[in-house]
């Protein structure tokens, strides 16, 4: 499972579409939010949203991180002119929260509402099953009030129909407010359990008038169950954590793999590293950045990546491109060879043959530079096909002329990893 965290308008747009499924049909939440980023018209957004010229307005940076309001980046009781102002003064601008520098481009407007109380609610994942925390004390400094929070445990499977969650608040719960708690509770873990979050946090939200407003909200969701819930979601991005912009080599492998049903990962940790990898599988592209870091090469682990799901020779060639156009930016320094490992597992179904197919392609027309950049290569695979996989790894290394050794499964996975790296003392 991979949790990735979504934004606060995705996540908000989200729960008021199937709040009438999964929350309440008796309370409601109005859902009306904005996302403004640096290609949104402000004018023909005012038109799709007429709200947004009547409402008093609230507006935020939204780019997964939080405490804003202690940031001074949340603007309360606001017009839509003053929202537009406020936006263009920030936008596209270097700003630094705790101890985090990164560039802001997204942000969320909201109606502003005057509420008396604030609650927290948040439901987490966990082995054994989910968790909900509720507190008639929300607000920014949950924490120091974390002895009103009532913990509610929900084991894996369980008909949460069955439980008393009036019972289950803490005693400081208005007497009035129970029941709307109660099924709001229920319903929001519902609205969770249903659409693939694995954490969600509203802290705080406020009841008014029969309805739930959600003022802040959190939000993480498995995005290995995409398949399960494309069309309940919609087009959903998973943004980069705040402070890490995306190079445009990342930005175009997420690019290819929005394309594929296969998966198609990148992440450059260190683009003047001397060690890099092509691997094939994410449990075995973890096993293979462990295994380089365990061995003392931490600092030199330029990227971090997989290729998996059986992609096409086309895709594959895509990628295996793109990472040698950044592998051969820099030359090695003098002595010092760069290490290409291309590994992976034993298959499932990936045919190696195709995939190997692809990265030979690229390794052709990259020729010269693995030459001039002073790589070694060393392959490791198994899987269907894995014999003529190997085979054409091998041709290839006699016709480039290029260091590249080849081992199938007899060889250990993480058993490359060491020879490739003692080879690249030399």
């Amino acid at each position: 499972m991979a949790q990735r965290g979504v934004r606060e308008y995705d996540a908000k747009h989200m729960l008021a579409k199937y709040w009438n499924d999964y929350v309440s049909k008796d309370f409601s939440y109005t859902g009306k939010v904005a996302l403004v980023d640096p290609k949104t018209d402000m004018d023909k957004l005012a038109n799709t949203h007429p709200w947004l010229k009547k409402d008093k307005l609230v507006v935020k940076p939204d780019q997964l991180f939080g405490k804003r309001g202690k940031h001074g980046l949340i603007l309360l009781n606001a017009t839509y002119a003053d929202a537009k102002k406020w936006i263009k003064e920030r936008m596209n601008k270097e700003t630094k929260v705790g101890k985090v520098s990164g560039t802001l481009t997204h942000f969320l407007i909201e109606p502003f509402t005057p509420h008396k109380n604030e609650y927290y609610i948040a439901i987490k994942g966990n082995r054994e099953g989910d968790t909900i925390y509720f507190s008639n004390h929300g607000g920014v400094d949950i924490e120091s009030v974390w002895d009103t929070v009532a913990e509610i445990h929900i084991d894996i499977d369980e008909n949460i129909e069955k439980r008393d969650f009036q019972k289950l608040l803490p005693k400081d719960t208005p007497q009035e407010n129970k029941k709307i708690i109660s099924d709001f509770i229920k319903g929001l873990y519902t609205f969770y359990d249903n659409l693939g979050y694995t954490y969600l946090e509203i802290n705080p939200f406020a009841i008014e008038n029969n309805e739930i407003v959600p003022l802040d909200l959190v939000a993480r969701i498995d995005d290995t169950s995409e398949f399960e819930h494309t069309l309940q979601w919609g087009p959903l991005e998973f943004p980069a954590p705040f402070g890490r912009n995306l190079s445009p080599e990342e930005l175009f492998v997420k690019e290819l793999d929005a394309k594929t049903g296969a998966s198609l990962k990148l992440t450059v940790l260190n683009p003047k590293g001397r060690v890099w990898t092509m691997v094939a599988g994410g449990g075995a592209s973890v096993i293979y950045a462990d295994t380089i870091v365990d061995l003392g090469f931490r600092d030199e682990l330029a990227n971090y990546g997989e290729y998996s799901g059986d992609p096409s020779t086309e895709f594959t060639y895509h990628y295996a491109k793109t990472i040698l156009e950044l592998m051969t930016k820099e030359k090695a320094p003098k002595g010092k060879p760069k290490i290409l490992i291309i590994g992976g597992g034993i298959a499932n179904f990936t045919d190696v043959a195709k995939t190997f197919t692809g990265i030979t392609m690229a390794l052709r027309e990259f020729k010269k530079k693995i030459i001039d950049s002073n790589i070694k290569i060393f392959v490791r695979r198994g899987g269907p096909n894995y014999q003529e996989g190997l085979k054409i790894m091998k041709n290839l290394g006699k016709e480039l002329e290029i260091p590249l050794e080849v081992y199938g499964p007899e060889t250990h996975m993480t058993r490359v990893v060491p020879m490739a790296l003692e080879g690249g003392k030399q």
